[in-house]
């Protein structure tokens, strides 16, 4: 059996195919970024919160959550449903 030598060429142009790949794989992803789960800790960056308020809007309901053997995931769009419906109008005038 003989053997085969790959070349730098070769591996180069491997690393360029697979990344083509790969990008066509995330473009055609059906999952969008407000359909993806986050953790605690984007949560509380995201809505600029402590770790106290964040257990408080879970404790009360405010935020649904997903808990998966002991880790809680939270689901963006359900994050921006809430956002949105607690959203106070301004009176202010120009």
């Amino acid at each position: 059996m003989p053997a085969t030598i790959i070349t730098s060429d070769d591996l180069r142009e491997f690393k360029m195919d697979l990344l083509e790949d790969i990008k066509y794989l995330i473009a055609q992803s059906p999952t969008s970024l407000s359909n993806r789960y986050i953790k605690s800790g984007d949560v509380k960056k995201m809505l600029r919160i402590s770790h106290a308020t964040l257990q408080r809007f879970r404790s009360n309901g405010i935020i649904p959550f997903t808990m998966v053997g002991g880790i809680i995931f939270y689901e963006v769009s359900e994050i921006e449903k809430v956002m949105k419906a607690n959203r106070v109008a301004s009176n202010s005038k120009s």
